[in-house]
């Protein structure tokens, strides 16, 4: 290892830092892991001015955090191997799909982990050995706070409640059920190679649902090649993917997994940009026919446009290729409010992952 290495700091059980570890690994990046506790994650929320992980320094001292935006950075470098989709069309739906495995994804990840009793003993536990392993007081108390603190945001804080708790687990297998038969077909979402949409999807995957107990005995049951394929992806090197070329359109049985976004996720996302426009606090949806309301999310709100304006930049035959793709009416055109959006830097207030 030298001392040009990136430095990756994050936890070996978070959502996003898994995704980024596996987008490095595959693209021969070297990097050191940094294992973060409470200390190092206030430093690094300063250098960004974003409270979250991972967090990535540069060997020439700059520090980024989403990992949408790095993965695109290295992409636009066309340094090899490389993960974008070669036509336009296809480049596109890999990022909405790695948008939607990112958020679309996160309240049943979060859900499984923190909802059930043995998941969250465990990973109450895990989070207190590492993260809080520089507060000085004992081990079984840091497990006690940490737990209410995770079941507080992201269950209560997060829309869930008795009610539509189901919905969530529906959620959880019919995305499996429509994975499934894609990566019993070919090794990865598109292709030969991953894109993208692979690394979007291997955050919740690797880290949650392989990982939690609960999702983990429901995936190794019904959805055995998606397992599989969270192992090849880990295992992917630049001299292991040296065969394959980059990735083209999406077959056609990723269909109904683009259908399913286009009607349970993109309205949210016009919702939610609609409540962080009109200065709304919270946004009413629904979701696998139950009803949540949640905190307006500021982040998703900008990734919404950031598709939009990507979508607009396709030509006219594109556009109707990829909404044909997704079933028909998607909201990516027309009119929009477009609220003034910046992400947030270093030498402010610092924010969570959603900017706010």
């Amino acid at each position: 290892m030298t001392d040009q290495a990136y430095e990756l700091h994050g936890l070996k059980l978070s959502y996003f830092t898994g995704k980024l570890e596996a987008y490095l690994r595959a693209k021969g990046v070297e990097f050191r892991f940094v294992e973060m506790d409470t200390a190092d994650f206030r430093r690094c929320a300063r250098e960004t001015g974003v409270a979250q992980m991972p967090q990535l320094r540069t060997p020439q001292g700059a520090w980024l955090t989403d990992t949408t935006a790095i993965i695109a950075l290295f992409e636009d470098q066309a340094a090899e191997p490389r993960f974008r989709p070669s036509t336009a069309t296809s480049a596109f739906l890999s990022r909405l799909l790695e948008d939607a495995f990112d958020e679309w994804l996160w309240r049943p990840a979060l859900y499984y982990r923190w909802a059930f009793a043995e998941d969250s003993r465990l990973m109450g536990r895990q989070i207190a050995r590492t993260m809080l392993r520089d507060l000085p007081i004992p081990l079984w108390f840091r497990t006690l706070v940490i737990t209410a603190r995770q079941k507080r945001e992201y269950l209560r804080a997060d829309g869930v409640t008795r009610e539509n708790a189901p919905a969530i687990e529906r959620h959880y297998l019919a995305v499996l059920d429509m994975l499934e038969p894609v990566l019993t077909a070919r090794p990865f979402l598109f292709g030969d190679r991953p894109c993208e949409a692979d690394f979007g999807l291997f955050g919740p995957m690797f880290r949650h649902f392989s990982d939690d107990p609960t999702p983990a005995a429901i995936l190794r049951e019904r959805a055995p090649h998606v397992l599989a394929w969270t192992a090849r992806l880990w295992a992917a090197t630049p001299e292991s993917l040296s065969g394959s070329d980059r990735v083209g359109d999406p077959p056609a049985d990723l269909d109904p997994l683009l259908q399913s976004i286009a009607e349970d996720y993109l309205p949210y996302l016009q919702a939610n940009l609609e409540a962080v426009a009109s200065h709304a606090p919270r946004v009413s949806f629904g979701s696998f026919g139950a009803q949540f309301e949640i905190p307006a999310s500021p982040y998703r709100a900008a990734s919404w446009l950031d598709l939009r304006r990507q979508f607009s930049a396709l030509s006219p035959a594109e556009q109707t290729a990829v909404s044909a793709r997704l079933g028909g009416g998607t909201g990516l055109g027309g009119a929009a409010p477009e609220p003034g959006l910046s992400a947030p830097g270093s030498g402010g207030r610092v924010a969570n992952r959603h900017w706010r």
